[in-house]
């Protein structure tokens, strides 16, 4: 039988457009554009004591996906939000939890490509679970995957859609490896993020990340930025190759979902002295610091 990660997470109610509905019973229709083709658009968002943090970043992210993508009837601000804490309440949840929300077109009238067959408008579905952050404290190791990430030229990174079958095939390479997570590189050989976070690298003191063209803009790598800018840490962004990533000093990844993860080998080669780096711990005390403050309140 399968088993949950967090058996708390066994009866959790789950929001689909108006409702909420008991874990098994949250369904959409097969006629879904999500179905049909992985035309939505998503957020990760992770809640501390009560607060969301970063979550108008989130939102404008979501909102800015959804119109570069042609969504019609797109929810208001102030819809998405009651939404999100009627889940909250729904499942007294207040701490360690990771919401997934999903935008989809919606449902269509016969099955196709077109979205002129969307004519019920977008659903929106709303999956808050018990989650700790998914990597290991002590560390990940990584793999160069073969598989590349999509450029402006094809997919453009920016849009925080649902097809993320590029990076699934980077993940099964990772797990056929026996590692965490998966290093895509952009078209030009450069490194670009994993197949599920941002990735920083640290060189003699500096902090680098590579430029926002291949990979996603991500928020949690937004808050990394400023705070390195704060606190008179150098950062910049850059093309950063592979002879480079395997001789950083220090590596990490950055997501919502796995908040700061340090990174201790790459393609077999350890980086650093394979264990957590000082800017690296700096650093992610400086980011829990952040998201526990500056929170936005979701639940009383």
């Amino acid at each position: 039988m399968p088993t949950l990660p967090d058996s708390r997470n066994e009866h959790i109610s789950i929001y689909v457009d108006g409702e909420l509905l008991p874990r098994d019973e949250a369904k959409i229709s097969v006629f879904d554009s999500v179905v049909q083709g992985g035309d939505a658009v998503w957020e990760g968002l992770r809640l501390y004591n009560g607060k969301i943090a970063e979550l108008n970043e989130h939102l404008d992210r979501l909102f800015d996906s959804a119109h570069a993508m042609a969504f019609e009837g797109i929810p208001t601000r102030d819809f998405v939000v009651d939404a999100i804490k009627q889940t909250l309440n729904a499942n007294s949840m207040r701490d360690d939890v990771h919401i997934r929300m999903t935008l989809t077109r919606g449902k269509k009238v016969t099955s196709g490509m077109s979205p002129a067959h969307n004519q019920y408008g977008t659903s929106l579905i709303i999956i808050a679970e018990y989650k700790a952050p998914i990597y290991d404290e002590a560390g990940i190791r990584l793999i160069t995957s073969t598989i590349r990430r999509n450029n402006p030229q094809f997919v453009d990174s920016k849009i925080h859609h649902n097809n993320l079958i590029n990076n699934i095939l980077a993940k099964i390479e990772a797990n056929r490896a026996g590692v965490e997570d998966a290093l895509m590189l952009d078209i030009n050989g450069f490194a670009a993020e994993t197949n599920a976070t941002n990735v920083f690298f640290v060189k003699k003191g500096v902090v680098l990340t590579p430029h926002a063209d291949a990979c996603l803009p991500g928020i949690t790598r937004g808050v990394i930025l400023r705070l390195c800018k704060q606190e008179g840490i150098p950062c910049a962004e850059k093309n950063i190759s592979l002879a480079e990533v395997w001789t950083a000093h220090e590596a990490f990844t950055t997501g919502t979902m796995g908040e700061l993860a340090p990174v201790l080998e790459i393609d077999g080669r350890m980086i650093g002295n394979g264990a957590i780096g000082p800017m690296t711990k700096r650093i992610q005390q400086l980011h829990a610091t952040w998201v526990r403050a500056h929170g936005v309140p979701v639940v009383d």
